[in-house]
């Protein structure tokens, strides 16, 4: 696998993504409290932009009539149909069966790089 260079650590701060171009696949790097990640940018339900998804947190389980909010900042949401994704991994939270592609990253001297 190559690493492909995309952007230097300090273009983004935690908390964002960014559309970057590896080949002909359109990525989202984001940047979360613990380092970087890549997922494509495509849902896999319908093709939505994974870019345009909102990224925040879930519910968590929990007693009867409680709500307990977790995970914030490492989940993202299909902007059309709100299916959760988890920003490290690729996965939905609905089912194991469904996932958006993830990269592993590589930061090296400042630089972050995709391997594919």
């Amino acid at each position: 696998m190559t690493v492909h260079v995309v952007l230097r650590e300090e273009e983004l701060a935690v908390g964002e993504a960014r559309l970057v171009a590896v080949g002909e696949r359109e990525l989202v790097v984001y940047r979360l409290q613990d380092g970087f990640y890549a997922l494509n940018n495509y849902c896999p339900h319908q093709g939505a932009p994974m870019l345009a998804g909102r990224v925040g947190g879930t519910n968590a389980p929990s007693d009867v009539y409680c709500y307990r909010y977790d995970r914030d900042g490492e989940i993202v949401r299909c902007p059309w149909h709100g299916w959760e994704f988890d920003i490290k991994s690729g996965r939905s939270l609905f089912s194991e069966r469904v996932r958006v592609r993830s990269y592993p990253v590589v930061v090296e001297d400042g630089k972050v790089g995709i391997r594919i």
